[in-house]
């Protein structure tokens, strides 16, 4: 009871107070204010950075491996890399037959071209040379038309499925299924569109256009080196499917015993993996930031209750003198400073979040607003109040009610 009743007088000086000393109480807030909006604009926008990629890797599908000369990420020696043997169709071929857990394995092969429809043109366009489970292996939907068949390949047919990105820019308002669109200057029929898949690390997944493997290897000549796209049934098998295709690519591209894997296989988790290594620490210092921000602004919180009290030394003692106990000064002093900081904390939160909010609206960076980090920076700036406001209470409650009565 008697705890309640100190709660609830400390609560009521502590508003008067804050009151009584306007301008003081605004300067300590915006202190607050801005340490919690620096560090809750830096969480907003590393937790929107790290939802969008997470969304970014679902759309490579979670089935699916994909075999290479190199890594998609090289954090090593890159000539290495770069000195290793071209993966070939026979190898290809090798795991098409040797592999017994993979559901589907296709030859996989990129390059780019200008593409053009009427006068509309896009260039540096992805032109994929794929099989029919082309869309199967990459996570891909076919939207509109159909995707090429087996016999669409076999023929080598001047046919094609665009990417969302193509077909908004070469037909605005027009079905693109049935017309004649030019690759470089070969004449192609559009069969087919894909669904949209938006960007990959900043990079469109869309702006491509998909023709048979074929027809592909007959109109972009040259030694290359091709990707063996695998998917499997369940995703649970990923692991057995990956040891299996070490063992099957080493002894069909002769890889000498000791050794190391002169091919690469990459999956979705791998990415998220580097992404967390060359993040991790620019999220650190980020967040260090903000920490030394917001203790910048508790600081300033115990500075201000440290003036408050030696401004009412007075009538500290007075109180004391009047009865009043250590612990009710201290809990006044003490809802003082949290008070303070609770509301910096509240209009911290909603300038940080904000701000991240319109950064995400002007800039490529994304911003995620989640409701526990709005409480989070409340109760985090209510919190350093606590911390800083302590010394200062326990300062105003100590006092001698003799030598404080003496101060004028």
């Amino acid at each position: 009871m008697s705890l309640r009743i100190d709660l609830v007088e400390g609560a009521s000086i502590a508003v008067r107070s804050l009151f009584a000393h306007r301008l003081r109480t605004v300067l300590t807030v915006m202190g607050v204010g801005i340490g919690v909006a620096t560090l809750l604009a830096i969480l907003g926008i590393t937790q929107g950075l790290d939802s969008s990629f997470e969304k970014q890797l679902a759309t490579l599908g979670s089935s699916s491996v994909f075999v290479s000369r190199q890594p998609w990420v090289q954090l090593g020696n890159w000539w290495e890399f770069r000195n290793r043997k071209n993966i070939t169709l026979a190898q290809v071929e090798a795991v098409r037959a040797q592999c017994s857990l993979c559901d589907s394995v296709i030859p996989m092969v990129d390059d780019n071209a200008d593409v053009q429809f009427l006068g509309n043109e896009l260039s540096q366009v992805v032109i994929s040379g794929a099989s029919e489970e082309w869309p199967k292996v990459n996570g891909f939907e076919v939207s509109q038309g159909r995707f090429f068949n087996q016999t669409d390949d076999d023929n080598r047919r001047l046919v094609v499925v665009l990417g969302a990105d193509v077909t908004d820019t070469l037909f605005p308002g027009v079905s693109p299924i049935g017309q004649t669109m030019r690759i470089g200057k070969k004449p192609f029929t559009v069969v087919g569109t894909l669904g949209r898949k938006g960007k990959l690390l900043d990079s469109s997944q869309d702006l491509r256009a998909v023709i048979p493997f074929n027809t592909f290897t007959s109109f972009f000549a040259g030694r290359r080196s091709y990707t063996i796209g695998v998917s499997v049934k369940n995703p649970d098998q990923l692991d057995a499917v990956e040891d299996e295709l070490v063992g099957v690519l080493r002894r069909v591209r002769n890889t000498p015993a000791d050794k190391p894997d002169d091919f690469a296989i990459n999956r979705p988790e791998q990415l998220a993996s580097t992404y967390q290594q060359l993040t991790g620490a620019l999220y650190a210092v980020a967040l260090g930031i903000g920490f030394i921000t917001l203790l910048v602004g508790g600081i300033g919180i115990m500075n201000i209750m440290l003036v408050s009290v030696r401004e009412r030394t007075r009538e500290i003692g007075v109180r004391r003198a009047l009865g009043a106990r250590k612990r009710t000064i201290i809990i006044q002093f003490m809802l003082e400073a949290m008070v303070v900081s609770a509301v910096g904390g509240a209009l911290g939160t909603i300038v940080g979040l904000g701000g991240a909010k319109i950064i995400s609206l002007i800039t490529p960076l994304a911003a995620t607003v989640k409701p526990l980090t709005v409480v989070f920076g409340v109760l985090f700036a209510a919190l350093v109040g606590l911390l800083f406001g302590i010394w200062p209470a326990a300062r105003a409650a100590n006092l001698d009610p003799v030598e404080a009565l003496r101060q004028e």
